[in-house]
């Protein structure tokens, strides 16, 4: 997924501060968690209330040159991992009863060397700044997103995993709740080799992968695609292919570490790839009823119908839908309510 280099502004005014907690929660076994694009100057906070999520993936933080061993929000070095930077809109989230994902990576940092684990050669140092993130801000999970030239770094895949299997044996310690997940490109029928070898790594240096979330959009190979059916395809072949990597796992267990991104209307490649708006509706029921864990799409600036006709916009689906109609239609997926 796209990410960008823009100094973020203030954001929206927020009425009070709340304080961040020493400890998050745990995340809901169920959760739709869209991807906020942390670079435009918005509130998190403001559009998290009038969208109606309680949960949503921050992406991206990224070192500012390779090299670095430093973390900021989207590799700008006036926005550090502190709580200045997005505190009191991950705070009022929180006291919602929701929380924030913090998302490593996306296809900028994958393929200028600024990739966190790709950048930096010290596996402490990175496992350092994972651990800032969950007592700066009080999440519970940490989200990796591994594609473009990271996808391929086998010394960056395996200094990551390496720091992942530091984290949790430090949560463990500490007694907090750290989950990490990665996501994924996926072909329609599950994951790629370079994907599969990753997942490995993280066997072979001891690291809980808690969810694998799959991008399913940008498949890039030519098709016309029924997006909710291919959804459904590549997570069960995820899950076939999870079951290899853990087979003493149950079938109910892995499914349970699936996650689905979705990219609303039109996705880069083109309007051969449109995620339409039943389409939400489809995936929604079938990801609540196979009880997958996570539900999630790029990116909630995305979902309104302000640019028909467009593909791939960063504030706009590109097809005609009513403002935050994939928020409203992933919504139950979390609460449990009646769905639509």
């Amino acid at each position: 997924m796209t990410g960008g280099l823009v100094v973020l502004g203030g954001g929206d005014a927020l009425a009070a501060p709340h304080p961040l907690p020493a400890f998050g929660k745990p995340m809901p076994a169920h959760v739709a968690a869209p991807y906020f694009e942390a670079w435009t100057g918005e509130s998190p906070a403001a559009l998290a209330a009038a969208s109606g999520n309680k949960y949503l993936t921050l992406a991206f933080l990224q070192t500012a040159t390779a090299g670095s061993c430093t973390a900021y929000w989207n590799g700008q070095a006036d926005q550090p991992i502190s709580r200045s930077t997005f505190g009191p809109d991950i705070a009022t989230i929180q006291a919602r009863g929701g929380n924030v994902i913090p998302s490593f990576g996306g296809w900028t940092a994958d393929t200028t060397g600024t990739e966190l684990a790709d950048s930096c050669t010290d596996v402490d140092a990175i496992a350092k700044v994972y651990e800032s993130l969950v007592t700066t801000y009080g999440v519970s999970r940490i989200d990796l997103d591994v594609e473009g030239d990271s996808i391929n770094n086998a010394a960056g895949i395996d200094r990551r995993n390496k720091a992942i299997a530091k984290v949790q044996r430090w949560a463990e310690r500490t007694g907090r709740s750290v989950q990490f997940s990665y996501t994924l490109p996926t072909s329609t029928s599950g994951l790629g080799a370079n994907g599969l070898a990753l997942l490995q790594n993280a066997v072979d240096n001891g690291a809980r992968v808690d969810v694998v979330n799959l991008m399913t959009f940008d498949y890039y190979d030519g098709a016309t695609h029924d997006m909710a059916a291919d959804t459904e395809k590549a997570a069960t072949g995820l899950h076939a292919q999870l079951a290899a990597l853990h087979p003493k796992t149950s079938s109910a267990r892995l499914w349970n570490m699936i996650g689905v991104i979705e990219m609303p209307g039109i996705d880069d490649f083109g309007p051969e790839e449109t995620f339409t708006t039943q389409d939400a509706f489809t995936v929604e029921k079938w990801a609540a009823a196979q009880k997958i864990n996570t539900l999630s799409f790029w990116a909630l600036q995305r979902d309104n119908g302000g640019c028909v006709g467009t593909g791939g916009a960063n504030s706009c689906s590109g097809i005609a839908q009513d403002t935050w109609h994939f928020s409203h239609a992933f919504e139950p997926f979390t609460s449990g309510a009646t769905r639509p």
